[in-house]
């Protein structure tokens, strides 16, 4: 469908809109506009012009500091279930009815399972990284580790741990073996039920090795709570390795799940028309790994900034902005939050826009792919959903950036509007994947490392964010956001009015398409969705 593709003719008459429209002016990459932050403060930021002069980076920073500064305070994690979280939730608060939004908490079940332990024995004694898998059991468990049908050697393609048949002629008769399964071809559950099935008392998985992506600690969901009885806690390749070698032991522990009930935070701008919800969102939490500032700070803070300017807009449709609780754990947050809703509840919401990852230090832009024109999505994609794109790749066509695909695979909080037919799109700067050479060559960066190197890692503080992504982002998204507040009829039909002073974009250059030699896992691979294959 591109390069090239236009606009909807729905979406162009929404765009022209008035004979006064406002232009977006060619600007280089990372450029901001500059208004006095009084000015900003104690003026209507209701024209596309008067917004973007009054969102940038540095605001965003602001709110990645505090977010840092919790992190510091709270055993260096954000994660749900602990009181980084809860401090970031109170801190998000704060700052929204401080710029007038009306406030609400979504409080929804969570089942906290804290920090989790693997160590080698023998034949050497080491401790290693590690963290436990969404429906795990728990417990400590010292005993043999029990290789099952891994491939250390060529392209390490293995099925590992999905046939019962992987463990015939393995010795689990014992009161202690930890079977050690390789990642690749089926789902985490199917490798950690066929285990417990075969008499193993504690389950390491360990991640594949078979490109850079795949190297590091893997950690990810069984497909609910409860899956299995026994223990599941990952690890990363090498890892893997030391751990099968001949004559090893090992202690694994996962404690005890706790009921912890957790947040979401809804913010709302009323509009004139109520019936019509614009709503925007990014997950709060950190993994428990790190103080989670790129991922995803970077989306939370953008949405503050953004809200911080908007404040005294009076729009058209109702504008709902959201900070996921426990995304990382499995898209908790949102899935209850989108369960709990009405039928009647879920036809307002026109759209849903989701940020999660917008400045990765070695980054490239990319778009939700709603036409599917780089891949097929393997999930529905609501009928809308092109259309908002087009949007985000007008955005970035009008500033003379290069942009490409981002997969449409609902592996983030969007997952649970997709599923219930709402129109959804997105922004996205890269995770684990490696940067090849031809999209050094388009964004700058370092081919060859990933897009961010400290990806659910200690190393995912305030020095792991790209300044520039941000700032083009944080533009991005705040534009979006007012559009829609004004007229969602390109993407549901439903009129609206005019930006004022108008908004008109070019049609979109096209995508890169730089994932033409395939690639894959572009969304940031937590796992979360069992059907999918790890």
């Amino acid at each position: 469908m591109y390069p090239s593709k236009p606009l909807s003719k729905r979406a162009r008459a929404v765009a022209i809109a008035t004979a006064a429209a406002f232009t977006i002016a060619l600007i280089p990459a990372g450029a901001a506009f500059a208004a006095p932050a009084a000015k900003c403060d104690n003026r209507m930021n209701n024209t596309v012009a008067k917004l973007l002069q009054c969102v940038d980076a540095d605001g965003v920073v602001e709110h990645l500091d505090a977010l840092q500064a919790i992190a510091d305070a709270n055993d260096g994690t954000r994660a749900a279930g602990l009181p980084g979280y809860e401090a970031s939730v109170d801190y998000v608060v704060e700052t929204l009815e401080a710029a007038g939004w009306n406030v609400s908490i979504d409080e929804f079940p969570f089942t906290f399972v804290g920090p989790s332990e693997l160590e080698q024995l023998t034949p050497v004694n080491a401790t290693y990284p590690t963290g436990p898998f969404t429906g795990t059991g728990y417990g400590e468990l010292v005993g043999t580790v029990i290789p099952v049908d891994i491939n250390l050697e060529g392209d390490r393609s293995t099925t590992s741990g999905c046939e019962a048949a992987d463990f015939t002629g393995l010795d689990f008769s014992g009161t202690a073996d930890i079977a050690l399964i390789q990642r690749g071809f089926c789902n985490f559950s199917v490798k950690a039920l066929n285990a417990e099935a075969a008499g193993a008392e504690a389950v390491v998985i360990f991640n594949q090795g078979n490109t850079p992506d795949r190297e590091g600690l893997v950690t990810g969901t069984l497909g609910g709570n409860d899956i299995v009885a026994i223990p599941v806690v990952g690890a990363s390749f090498a890892q893997g390795v030391a751990l099968s070698t001949a004559g090893s032991t090992a202690r694994v522990m996962v404690p005890q799940p706790e009921s912890r009930p957790q947040k979401n935070v809804i913010a709302e701008l009323p509009g004139v028309n109520d019936e019509n919800v614009v709503m925007a969102g990014a997950h709060l939490d950190s993994v428990q790994a790190g103080p989670g500032i790129q991922d995803n700070g970077t989306g939370s803070g953008s949405l503050l900034e953004i809200a911080e300017q908007l404040a005294k807009v009076k729009p058209q449709n109702t504008v709902r902005l959201a900070w996921w609780g426990a995304e990382e754990s499995g898209l908790i947050g949102s899935r209850e939050y989108v369960a709990e809703l009405s039928q009647e509840e879920r036809d307002r919401i026109a759209l849903y826009l989701n940020f999660d990852m917008v400045a990765s230090p070695n980054f490239i832009y990319m778009v939700y792919d709603g036409d599917e024109s780089g891949f097929e999505a393997p999930v529905v994609v609501p009928e809308g959903s092109v259309q908002i794109e087009d949007l985000f790749e007008s955005y970035f066509t009008s500033v003379g950036l290069p942009y490409d695909d981002a997969e449409f695979s609902g592996r983030s909080d969007y997952q649970a509007f997709i599923n219930a037919g709402i129109p959804a799109g997105g922004l996205f700067t890269g995770a684990e994947v490696v940067k090849s050479p031809e999209q050094q060559a388009i964004w700058g960066g370092i081919a060859g490392e990933s897009f961010d190197q400290c990806y659910h890692q200690a190393c995912d503080t305030i020095d792991n964010v790209n300044l520039e992504a941000l700032d083009v982002n944080v533009d991005a998204i705040a534009l979006a956001v007012l559009a829609y507040a004004y007229s969602t009829e390109s993407v549901n039909g439903v009129p609206g009015v005019p930006v004022p002073d108008g908004l008109v974009l070019p049609a979109p250059a096209g995508p890169e398409m730089t994932w033409s030699a395939g690639g894959g896992g572009l969304e940031h691979d937590h796992d979360h969705e069992p059907t999918d294959l790890d």
